[in-house]
Formats: C-alpha cells, structure tokens, sequence
C-alpha cells in the first residue's frame, strides 16, 4: 500500500482529496456557520451529524468513484448511469455498504434514469437538459465530476463542455450546473499541467470568458458567476461566502478555499468550517487540493483511517491504465 501511496498518480490524488475532503466534513453535515464557530472543526472526527466513523465517506465520494470505475472501461454514458444507479440500489461504492446522505435531485434523477434504461431511452432523458429548471441546480454534479478531468483533458473547450453537460445531466440537466463543472475542472486541467493555483485560475477565467463570448453562453446564466469570472473569487470575505447546496455556493465556498490556503489540511478544514453543506464544500475542495498537492502531503493519520482506502487506490491506478492504453492506441 506504501508504493501506491507515494505513486506518482494523479488520478488517486485528485479520488484521494475527495474522499478525504467529504470524510472530515461528513460529521458536521448541516451545522449553521456560528455553531461552527463556537465548535470548529479541526480534525478528522467520527459520529456527528450521520453517526458514521471517522473516514466515512458520503454520496459525494461514492457517485466519484462510481463515474471513475465506468471509465475504467472507457466513456459511456449508459455505463455511468448504471453505476450510479448500483449506489443507490445495492449501496455499490459506499464506504460501508450503506448509502445514508442522497440529495432529493439526486434521487429523483437517478429514478427517471432506471425509468429511461428500461423503457425508452437515455438520449431522451438527456434532452431535457435542454428545458431544466433551474431551481434543480444543486451541487450533486460538481460533487463528482473530477474523474472526467482525465478524459476529457487537452480536448478542445466546446467539445469539454457537451461531455460535461452530459455527464452533468444525468443527474443535473440544467446548464449552470454544467458550466459550474467546466468551471472547475478548467482549473483542475491547469493545475494537472503544472501551473501555480493562482495562475491554474487566472488562466481559467480567461478562457471561460474567451467560451462564453465565442459560444453565445446566456447573458443570464454569466451572471451567476459573476463573483468568480467577471471578478476575483479571491477578493471575497468570509462572510460573503455562502456554504448550502447551491452549485454557485459550492463552486465559491471551494475556490476560495483552495486558493486561500497553503496546504491540503488547511484547505479541507476552512471548507468545513464554512458550515452547512461541510461534507460537499469539503469534497469539492479536496478534489483540487489532492490534485495540486498530491496525496502525500495529506495527513497520514487521515488516510490511514479513510475508509475503503486499498480499493481507492486500486480504482486509480486501474483508471491510469485504462487511459495509458487508450493514448497509446
């Protein structure tokens, strides 16, 4: 287990950082921001909110490594709709066989997704992305997304963004949603290669701009990203930042405390320490954190008490040779 530890694999930091990331957050689900305050969190820690023991992990990190384990076997959208449609049936990828945090959009995706499987068709459902509500635009996608950095990475932004927004939809079709992810794995693609956390967002602003104006992207929909692409998220005070189940939240609440931090522990208990939705922030969070500073500045006694840590390992580096294959073909 130490080699796959220190391996250099990229892949398990970034499934690592959210794993570890939705664990330390996990027992204070749901505590408002002055109850953290007065009780802050400044480990990993078991019970709480969910009663689960230390270094369990959420749906956040399951429905992660549900899309990772389809991509194992390359892309394709049925597969990953069955694997999340495992989780919720038989528990598949949970830290103790037992699914116990699902989100109501989640679950009611999931349900039309089994529904379309077995009776018309998956390209249906994903046409009503087309028509989403956006009162629907909870983080449940951006929790999970980071896997689909590794194959998506160096492919032109237009084509980025319709994988996304596939994979998005389904279980969040609207497009906010969507673009929250590109958003996020645009940095995660930069700091994949070896740019600074600063210059990975710097860089990301510039391009999402460049998209938005060649694509003809809603005015509307810029909007909402306003305090993350037209102006600095690192200019927002504690604060300013909101922490619940919105993806516009998630997305800030994360970048922020990614960008205003100098380490991967740090990062993760800022995240929590925001409140509210503290296992997603964190998960959120650790998926750029793991990414940038591998899994070998996360603390030891966090791994070693992460759940389920072989078969993690295990799921990266089958991933890794999965994609190693397809770019030598």
């Amino acid at each position: 287990m130490k080699d796959l530890i220190n391996s250099q694999n990229k892949i398990t930091d970034a499934l690592l950082g959210v794993a570890i990331g939705d664990a330390v957050g996990v027992p204070y689900e749901f505590k408002g921001r002055a109850e953290m305050k007065s009780n802050p969190c400044k480990d990993m820690i078991g019970f709480g909110t969910h009663n689960q023991p230390a270094g369990t992990w959420s749906d956040d990190s399951s429905l992660t490594f549900c899309l990772a384990e389809s991509l194992t076997k390359g892309y394709d959208l049925k597969d990953i709709a069955k694997q999340f449609i495992l989780w919720r049936s038989i528990a598949y990828w949970t830290a103790h066989e037992k699914v116990f945090d699902i989100g109501m959009t989640t679950t009611h995706s999931i349900s039309q997704l089994e529904y379309h499987l077995e009776h018309q068709s998956l390209d249906e459902y994903l046409n009503t992305k087309h028509t989403a509500n956006e009162n629907t635009n909870g983080n449940g996608s951006l929790m999970r997304i980071i896997p689909l950095l590794f194959h998506i990475k160096g492919m032109p932004i237009q084509e980025q963004f319709d994988i996304i927004w596939d994979v998005s939809a389904l279980t969040h079709g609207h497009i906010r949603a969507a673009m929250s992810c590109l958003i996020y794995l645009k940095v995660a693609e930069k700091i994949l290669e070896g740019k600074s956390k600063i210059d990975a967002y710097l860089r990301m602003r510039e391009e999402i701009e460049t998209f938005w104006e060649t694509s003809g992207f809603n005015k509307y929909e810029q909007y909402h990203f306003e305090r993350v692409i037209q102006n600095d998220v690192r200019y927002l005070t504690y604060e300013e930042l909101k922490s619940g189940g919105y993806v516009i939240e998630s997305l800030e609440a994360s970048l922020w405390c990614f960008l205003m931090t100098s380490n991967y522990e740090d990062a993760i208990i800022k995240s929590v320490n925001l409140g509210h939705d503290t296992d997603t922030t964190a998960a959120i969070t650790g998926g750029l954190a793991g990414l940038h500073y591998g899994k070998q500045k996360i603390p030891e006694y966090w791994l070693a008490s992460l759940a389920r840590l072989t078969d993690i390992l295990d799921l990266g580096e089958r991933l890794e040779y999965n994609l190693s294959l397809k770019s030598i073909t």
